[in-house]
């Protein structure tokens, strides 16, 4: 029986030019729809889950295509709601070699930020859920989307249901009078499993400690429901080559995956939020170390796929884990 997996976020249009070309230079745009919390949700579904999604979409006909979007990949789109507004978009200019990829975003006053907290049951929407997650990117947008992710992780935790936070510090989108030091703390700490680098320690959760076991242990100090934080480490040699590993604290131990040399890579967006879906699938079907090996080669392969989502499916992962098929032709 699948697990029930709800997801909350804000989803934008993507506008992405072709191939290589620059913005300066570009005549025209391919089209994706994606967010954090959502590239989550289609990971789980594809890979046999049942998720939700919860977000706020205008209501006109880009909202409606972006609920298709997600309604494709199999993500459960009953509770998304639609009000007056506009979708929040980002343009990105892919790099290579040593041009480095750009993201231009435009998202204020979007329908999500202006949403109404009280417009969601959330007892309603957890019933039957086993997890819950959220990331730092919701809470950073607006006080009413901050009010919405408090009440969903106050009700979660009241209803035993598991949760999980990318805490995704993003300086510039805290703009409307509040930092992540008031409100991200209250946010993290009925969480179960967090991704935070240190970075986002110091400026979530105010750890300033260089040891990331140190910052691990003073974070399961300030949440005593934390049974999991996790990191990747990236090496960017270049645009188009990165070498990424993956590291996971379950209290007792530090594990780290193998780490992957990407050397061609399509596109790295969506990438963390690929192995964020690995490691929630992980946790609920592996053993630890397993969880995250699976988690780090969902990411990777992610790598190799244009867009904000991660279309790959279980077999193929279980494969680059165990080194099989990797790069041949398969008939």
């Amino acid at each position: 029986m699948p697990y029930r997996i709800i997801t909350l976020g804000e989803i934008m249009l993507r506008l992405s030019t072709p191939g290589f070309e620059r913005f300066i230079n570009t005549r025209s745009y391919d089209v994706v729809y994606g967010g954090a919390e959502a590239n989550v949700a289609v990971s789980l579904a594809n890979w046999g889950q049942s998720a939700a999604h919860v977000t706020v979409f205008p209501t006109n006909e880009i909202g409606r295509a972006a609920t298709n979007t997600l309604q494709f990949a199999g993500v459960d789109t009953s509770l998304i709601q639609f009000n007056e507004g506009r979708m929040g978009i980002y343009f990105v200019e892919n790099g290579a070699m040593q041009r480095s990829s750009k993201i231009i975003y435009d998202r204020f006053d979007s329908a999500f930020s202006n949403l109404n907290p009280d417009d969601f049951d959330w007892e309603k929407i957890f019933e039957d859920a086993d997890w819950f997650h959220w990331t730092g990117i919701t809470p950073a947008v607006s006080q009413a989307a901050a009010d919405l992710c408090l009440a969903a992780v106050k009700a979660a935790s009241k209803l035993g249901v598991k949760i999980s936070a990318d805490i995704n510090y993003r300086r510039n989108l805290w703009q409307y009078g509040k930092g992540p030091m008031d409100i991200m703390p209250e946010l993290i700490e009925p969480s179960h499993l967090i991704i935070a680098g240190l970075t986002d320690f110091e400026n979530c959760m105010g750890i300033t400690d260089t040891d990331y076991l140190q910052a691990c242990e003073k974070a399961k100090t300030m949440c005593p429901s934390l049974n999991y934080v996790s990191t990747t480490h990236r090496d960017s040699i270049s645009a188009s080559e990165n070498d990424l590993n993956g590291v996971l604290w379950n209290g007792e131990a530090m594990l780290e995956s193998k780490s992957y040399e990407m050397t061609h890579i399509v596109d790295r967006i969506g990438g963390g939020d690929a192995y964020m879906a690995g490691l929630i699938y992980g946790l609920l079907h592996f053993d630890d170390q397993n969880a995250l090996d699976f988690a780090v080669a969902a990411s990777v392969l992610k790598h190799s796929i244009p867009g904000d989502a991660n279309f790959v499916s279980i077999d193929e992962v279980n494969q680059l884990v165990e080194g099989k098929n990797i790069g041949k032709l398969l008939r």
